[in-house]
């Protein structure tokens, strides 16, 4: 499931730096018509990039949806850091990713957060190979 998130992730992420750099542009354009008591401006590309910046803020709240959806919790989308809900010994933990690495290896209580970051044990190997063995 990794992959999959990781790659909902980075279009997120794609489509928030991009929306970013349209609003500072169509920001950027304000200011100067307010400074200089008003220009000419071509109305059509304004327009157009107003589009775009709706489009990349729509791509954006569509996979950080998907990943909702799949029931992984977005903790901080620019760093990349998402928890994964899993019960453990009958208690509700979170496994924990930062994006950049290799695979899911820390976890955390709900309570403790980023914080209390700890790396995968045993628990959780055991858990994962007793759900891989056949019935």
């Amino acid at each position: 499931m990794l992959p999959l998130v990781e790659s909902l992730l980075n279009r997120a992420l794609e489509s928030k730096r991009a929306a970013e750099q349209i609003d500072d542009e169509l920001s950027n354009l304000a200011r100067r018509i307010h400074l200089t008591g008003g220009m000419y401006i071509d109305v059509r590309k304004v327009a157009a990039r107003r589009s775009e910046l709706e489009k990349e803020i729509e791509r954006a709240r569509e996979s950080l949806g998907e990943i909702d959806e799949i029931g992984v919790q977005i903790k901080d989308l620019d760093t990349g850091l998402l928890d994964f809900p899993c019960n453990v010994d009958g208690e509700v933990v979170l496994l924990c990713w930062k994006s950049g690495e290799p695979a899911i290896e820390h976890w955390h209580t709900v309570e403790s957060g980023f914080q209390g970051r700890q790396p995968i044990d045993d628990r959780f190997r055991r858990r994962t190979n007793s759900s891989n063995r056949p019935n």
